[in-house]
């Protein structure tokens, strides 16, 4: 149901467009999210946005990444600014209803796509 694309291999202070497509979903029933994954770690947030366009960020990204979206086109994007090596990992687009204030963790995500990756050299 949801497509990731856009990672790729990139510099620190580099930029990246990450984007997802959503084929079956009724995209404006869901808020659209983006986490992430690095080499032994687990899976965190990084960005949220809802279907009228308020967004979350996490601590680690906030100013320098955006999330946005189409709901017409059914696409969520994430753009990634000063990118730093420790940014590298998998970008995974995630669906979910779970209310707007709730701090989102991956056991409330109904929907993921399947994974970007990115990295970041120094």
């Amino acid at each position: 149901q949801l497509q990731a694309y856009g990672g790729g291999l990139v510099q620190a202070g580099d930029s990246l467009r990450l984007s997802c497509a959503a084929s079956t979903l009724t995209f404006r029933n869901y808020r659209m999210s983006w986490f992430r994954q690095a080499p032994g770690k687990e899976r965190e947030f990084v960005a949220r946005i809802s279907s009228g366009g308020h967004e979350d960020y996490a601590k680690s990204v906030k100013g320098r990444f955006t999330i946005s979206r189409d709901n017409a086109k059914k696409m969520v994007n994430l753009q990634l600014a000063s990118l730093k090596p420790e940014d590298t990992a998998i970008y995974y687009c995630a669906a979910d209803i779970a209310p707007w204030g709730t701090a989102l963790t991956p056991d409330l995500v109904i929907s993921w796509g399947q994974g970007t990756l990115v990295t970041v050299s120094s």
